[in-house]
């Protein structure tokens, strides 16, 4: 059993906040995109709470963004774990990057919708 599974309790759950914390903190420094929707971020949820007129639309306006950076945190996942196994290019390793860019899209394209589809029929 490793370490990780042996504890229990307050102290696993204490474990894995570090490691999140860690992972956060990782994607920041290595991932330029995620640096760079972090920063959209500070501007979108404070935004989007002020913009929405309900639970609902603040939530949505808000969560829209939160799935993209989860999205993308995922994406550098896979694409850490591709570059693991060496730089030369191999055909699914390609595929599986470009399939988890297009994750990130289509994140992006929702979270434009949803705001889209909230804010402009106020104009």
């Amino acid at each position: 059993m490793s370490e990780y599974n042996a504890t229990g309790g307050l102290t696993r759950i204490i474990r894995a906040f570090g490691y999140s914390f860690q992972g956060f903190r990782a994607c920041y420094r290595h991932e330029a995109a995620f640096r760079q929707e972090a920063l959209v971020a500070a501007a979108l949820l404070p935004l989007g709470l002020w913009l929405g007129d309900s639970g609902v639309e603040r939530s949505l306006l808000v969560g829209s963004w939160l799935l993209v950076m989860i999205v993308e945190l995922l994406n550098s996942a896979i694409e850490a774990t591709v570059d693991r196994f060496g730089p030369e290019h191999h055909k699914l390793s390609g595929r599986a990057k470009d399939i988890g860019s297009a994750s990130v899209f289509l994140a992006i394209s929702l979270a434009v919708l949803v705001w889209g589809l909230i804010l402009l029929p106020r104009l």
